[in-house]
C-alpha cells in the first residue's frame, strides 16, 4: 500500500477522496485505474455507507441497499467490471403489493414508480376501482403538454401524475411506491430527478402511460426492473476494497475532514502544484494511542463524496459565498431498518409477493415498507433453509420529525414487537413472537436525500460553480439522486472529469 509523501508537517497526496461510501470507492477505483494516485479518507471505522452488511442469526445480510435498478446499466456494468457478473441475479417474479386504507392491493406489473402503463388493466381496475381507472385512462386523450409544465419549468412528480391520471392513481399506487423508494411524498420530488426522461417521453408519445411503457421497454418482462447480487449487494463494497488494495490505494478510516481550503497562488502568480489543503480530525481513541489530534494534507485534487450536510460544510469552507448561495438546506430523511428472522412455514406461500409498500395516510401500520427477502431472492431462501424467512421493515418518511415514536426508538424490545405486529398486519398472517429467532436494527442518519422541485436546476448551477475550480469534484446521492444506479454512474463521470 502506497503511503502519502511527507513534506515537513504536511502529507502530500495526489487525489484526496473524502468519503468511503459507494460513491467514494467507485471514484477512487476509476482514478487509480486511470493512473492517478488517490487516497480514500473515511470518517467512520467502516466503509460502504448505506451499502453495508450485518450478521443476523447466522445469516449475512445487507444492512442497507439490497437491490439496484436495472433500467440504468451503471451498477450492472460495475459488477461486471469487478468480476461479479456471475453473481448478478433477478428477483423472483412474484410481484409486489401496496397497503392502502387498511387493505392490500397488488401493484401493476408494468409501471414506473407506481404509474401504470395501462390504466384499464384488470389489476389496475381492482386497485383503483372502475371510476378512478376510467379517469386515469383519459390520459390517452389529453394533449401531450397537459400537466407537463413549460419547458425548463420545475415540476413535481405527483403534480404530473395527478394532472394526467387523477388523484386516485397518486394516492393508491404512486404514493406507496415513492414512499418506499424515496421516503418522500411524490408532490415533494422533482420529476426530472426521480424519473429522468419521463417528460421528454411524454412529449414524444402523447400520453403518460405510453411514456412509462417506453422507459420500461428495456427492462423486459415484469420482475426485471431490479437486480441483486447472490450473497448480497454489499459484495460491491468488499470487492472494491480488495481492488483498491491491489492497486495500492491507501484507505484511511477514522479520518474525518474538518476543513478544506484552496491555497492561493504564490507572489509570482504561479499555480500551486498541490493547491488543496485538508485538515483531518483524529478520533479521541486514536489520539489516546499517540496519534496527532490534527493533521494536514495537501492534494492536487479533491473528490467530495460524503452526505449532504458534510459536503455542504466542506464546499462552503473551500469556496465561500459563491457556492453557499447555491446550497439549499439539506433535505434528508433518517431511516431505521429492522430485520426479522422467523421459523414460520405459514410464510412459505409468500402471501404478499416480494413485499408491500405502505401509503403515508395508513394509520394501522407504522412501517413504510416490508420486503419479504427470502421470497424475493431465491439464493437467500436457499441459504436460510426450509421454513425460515427473512423480513425487512423500514421506518422513516420525509417530513417526519423522527423515524419512530420516541418510546419505541429507545426500547429495542418495543421496536421488535412493533416490527412483528406490522409484519403480521401487512402479510395477513398471524405471526407468533416465539417464531422470531433473530432481530436486528440499523439506523441510517440522513440516509435518503429528497430532491424537491427545482433540485435539478440547483444541482446544475452547483456543478458549474465547482467545475470552475480545477481539481475539485463532488459526487454522492445528494447530488446524483437516490439509487445505486444514479450514484455509481455519477461517481464514474466524476472520476473521469479529473
Amino acid at each position: 500500500m502506497t503511503a502519502p509523501d511527507v513534506d515537513g508537517d504536511l502529507a502530500i497526496i495526489d487525489v484526496a477522496v473524502i468519503g468511503g461510501g459507494i460513491a467514494g470507492l467507485v471514484a477512487a477505483w476509476e482514478l487509480a485505474r486511470a493512473g492517478r494516485r488517490p487516497v480514500v479518507l473515511e470518517a467512520s471505522p467502516v466503509l460502504g455507507g448505506c451499502v453495508g452488511e450485518h450478521d443476523v442469526a447466522g445469516i449475512t445480510l445487507d444492512s442497507g441497499a439490497e437491490s439496484f435498478a436495472a433500467a440504468r446499466p451503471a451498477v450492472l456494468d460495475l459488477a461486471r467490471d469487478l468480476g461479479l457478473e456471475d453473481r448478478i441475479v433477478a428477483p423472483a417474479a412474484l410481484g409486489s403489493w401496496a397497503w392502502v386504507d387498511g387493505r392490500a392491493v397488488p401493484l401493476p406489473t408494468a409501471g414506473l414508480l407506481g404509474v401504470p402503463v395501462n390504466a384499464l388493466d384488470p389489476g389496475v381496475r381492482r386497485a383503483l376501482g372502475p371510476w378512478a381507472s376510467a379517469r386515469a385512462a383519459l390520459d390517452r386523450l389529453l394533449p401531450a403538454g397537459y400537466g407537463a409544465g413549460a419547458a425548463g419549468e420545475s415540476l413535481s412528480f405527483g403534480a404530473l401524475v395527478r394532472a394526467r391520471m387523477g388523484d386516485r392513481v397518486v394516492s393508491t399506487l404512486v404514493e406507496p411506491v415513492v414512499g418506499g423508494v424515496h421516503s418522500a411524498d411524490p408532490d415533494d420530488l422533482d420529476v426530472d430527478v426521480v424519473a429522468p426522461g419521463l417528460r421528454a417521453a411524454l412529449a414524444e408519445t402523447g400520453s403518460l402511460g405510453a411514456a412509462v411503457a417506453r422507459l420500461r421497454a428495456p427492462l423486459g418482462p415484469a420482475g426485471a426492473a431490479v437486480r441483486g447480487l447472490e450473497g448480497g449487494v454489499h459484495l460491491l463494497i468488499d470487492t472494491l476494497r480488495e481492488r483498491l488494495r491491489e492497486l495500492g490505494v491507501p484507505i484511511l478510516t477514522g479520518s474525518a475532514i474538518s476543513d478544506l481550503k484552496l491555497v492561493p497562488a504564490d507572489w509570482s502568480g504561479a499555480p500551486e502544484a498541490n493547491p488543496w489543503r485538508l485538515t483531518t480530525r483524529t478520533p479521541p481513541a486514536a489520539v489516546a494511542r499517540g496519534a496527532a489530534a490534527v493533521q494536514h494534507l495537501r492534494a492536487t485534487a479533491v473528490v467530495i463524496a460524503v452526505p449532504a450536510p458534510e459536503a455542504a460544510a466542506l464546499l462552503i469552507s473551500a469556496l465561500g459565498a459563491p457556492v453557499e448561495a447555491l446550497l439549499e438546506a439539506p433535505d434528508t430523511t433518517d431511516v431505521v431498518l429492522t430485520t426479522l428472522i422467523l421459523d414460520e412455514p405459514l410464510l412459505d406461500a409468500a402471501p404478499r409477493g416480494t413485499g408491500i409498500l405502505v401509503a403515508r395516510r395508513s394509520t394501522d401500520v407504522t412501517a413504510k415498507a416490508l420486503t419479504h427477502a427470502t421470497a424475493k431472492w431465491p439464493w437467500l431462501a436457499a441459504a436460510a433453509g426450509p421454513g425460515r424467512h427473512v423480513l425487512r421493515l423500514s421506518y422513516g418518511r420525509g417530513g417526519d420529525e423522527r423515524p419512530l415514536p420516541e418510546a419505541v426508538a429507545r426500547d429495542p424490545d418495543a421496536l421488535r414487537r412493533l416490527a412483528i405486529a406490522d409484519a403480521a398486519t401487512l402479510l395477513g398472517v398471524a405471526l407468533d413472537p416465539a417464531s422470531v429467532t433473530g432481530f436486528a436494527r440499523v439506523a441510517w442518519s440522513s440516509a435518503l436525500p429528497r430532491p424537491g422541485t427545482g433540485h435539478a436546476k440547483r444541482v446544475a448551477a452547483l456543478r458549474t460553480e465547482v467545475a470552475a475550480h480545477p481539481g475539485l469534484a463532488v459526487c454522492g446521492a445528494w447530488i446524483a439522486g437516490n439509487g445505486l444506479a444514479a450514484v455509481v454512474a455519477d461517481a464514474r463521470r466524476t472520476a473521469a472529469s479529473l
